[in-house]
């Protein structure tokens, strides 16, 4: 009987441990599985995509933002413009106008003016062998530019000689160098008068400074600062004009140069093309 009972005793404490060992494994389990559970939470938080602003709206704000520089520029611009002088200001920047009307109708001029000679010149040769020089005064007539012209002038003196020819092209490559050098005597003139009115206007504000100093009888700066401000900006008006016109005005000179020497090449080729063609008759 005792070992009965002792066998019971022994078979309630083994239950009673597996028991507890079940119990701390269930919650070591619920443990981890929380664990768990909230490590994946905070992984799908973090990647979670950041919500990107739309490019649309990004635009936008770059084209606010660089209007907004634009305006500030031109108010800035605006208000020197009166600070300066609108006297002043105002025949500086009629001198810019007219220089660049000019300049530009130069520019245009002066590209349409420009031929190809190399073609122009063997259509003068194939007129010359086929037709004669009627058929090349039509060639080049119906040719736009200075060279063609003065091949047209040098045609129309073929019946009193080659060295009547020459005469006349030389004669006539003056008048058409005339024509193209047309105007670039008044971009000179803006480019000179535009710092001088600059200057001009340095000198009125320094005096303004000086007579307000004599008024208040003592130097301060709230003073003289109007006049030599309105002196500094003229000078800068004056020198911005200047430069820009000095850039056109070079390049148009540069321009004649390139169509000038295109002319005397020319002449020269045309000369030997009719002594060829007076030869050969």
């Amino acid at each position: 009987m005792k070992k009965l009972l002792t066998l019971f005793a022994l078979a309630g404490v083994l239950n009673f441990g597996s028991t507890s060992v079940i119990f701390a494994q269930d919650e070591m389990g619920d443990a981890e599985t929380d664990t768990t559970e909230a490590t994946t939470e905070e992984a799908s938080e973090e990647m979670t995509p950041v919500e990107e602003e739309p490019a649309e709206e990004a635009a936008e704000d770059v084209i606010e933002v660089e209007s907004e520089g634009a305006a500030d520029y031109h108010q800035v611009i605006k208000e020197k413009f009166i600070e300066g002088g609108v006297g002043f200001m105002t025949v500086v920047l009629t001198c810019l106008i007219i220089g660049l009307a000019i300049s530009i109708e130069r520019i245009i001029t002066l590209n349409l003016a420009t031929t190809n000679t190399k073609k122009l010149l063997a259509n003068v040769e194939d007129a010359l062998q086929q037709g004669g020089v009627e058929a090349a005064k039509e060639v080049t007539r119906n040719t736009r530019g200075p060279v063609a012209s003065i091949f047209t002038q040098g045609l129309m003196r073929m019946s009193e000689g080659v060295d009547m020819v020459e005469k006349s092209i030389i004669a006539y490559g003056s008048v058409e160098m005339g024509k193209l050098e047309k105007g670039l005597v008044w971009i000179s003139l803006f480019i000179a008068l535009a710092p001088m009115l600059g200057f001009m206007g340095t000198v009125i504000g320094m005096i303004d400074a000086f007579d307000s100093i004599e008024a208040a009888g003592d130097i301060q700066p709230s003073l003289v600062a109007r006049g030599i401000k309105q002196a500094l900006l003229t000078t800068v008006a004056g020198l911005i004009v200047a430069v820009i016109l000095q850039l056109f005005y070079n390049y148009c000179v540069s321009k004649i140069d390139s169509l000038v020497n295109q002319m005397e090449d020319a002449s020269i080729t045309l000369v030997d093309l009719l002594v060829k063609h007076q030869l050969t008759k």
